[in-house]
């Protein structure tokens, strides 16, 4: 007998970045979607709208405290189901980086324990499912300059101003590669 394929739960709101997309799985928050995200970026099971999903209702409301100012550290349950292991390996290491900090490519290669993997870690960076909590916008260039990201460069500044970090704007505008 085959076994029937994940439906997901959603939902979405309003964000100083666009609206955003959740998605739930029956384990945890499973994505947060761009507005004008590339449809191939993260591909999930059939998405059913829920707007009173428990997980949804508290990741929309950490993801509110955290655009006010008043969070810095998320608590919802993740289920990065989706991807290889070496892409869910880089999608942990992002949930360590400090609120206000950033990393390098460079660095969560090292991270991870292939450090010559810098050009793949920058690839499954880009397509993190999970947006801003596993916060692949604290992933910059070796250089310091700001690289491309999902929810593009302005929304990758704000979140970086939100923490108060020294990088938000640099490298706005460089039209450089595009790799969260």
């Amino acid at each position: 007998m085959k076994a029937a394929k994940q439906s997901y739960h959603f939902k979405t709101m309003p964000s100083p970045v666009g609206e955003l997309t959740l998605v739930a799985s029956d384990k945890g928050l499973a994505a947060i979607l761009w507005e004008n995200d590339a449809p191939d970026r993260v591909r999930l099971g059939e998405l059913v709208e829920n707007k009173d999903h428990p997980l949804l209702l508290e990741a929309e409301r950490q993801l509110g405290d955290y655009f006010a100012g008043k969070l810095q550290r998320f608590t919802v349950k993740l289920d990065f189901t989706v991807g290889t292991d070496f892409q869910r390996s880089v999608w942990h290491a992002l949930t360590t980086i400090p609120f206000g900090e950033t990393r390098s490519y460079a660095q969560i290669a090292e991270q991870i324990g292939n450090p010559t993997a810098v050009r793949a870690v920058g690839a499954a960076n880009g397509k993190n499912p999970i947006s801003i909590i596993a916060p692949c916008h604290r992933v910059i260039g070796s250089n310091g300059k700001l690289t491309g990201f999902a929810g593009g460069l302005e929304a990758k500044a704000l979140l970086l101003g939100i923490e108060g970090s020294g990088h938000a704007g640099k490298g706005l505008g460089q039209g450089e590669l595009a790799l969260s």
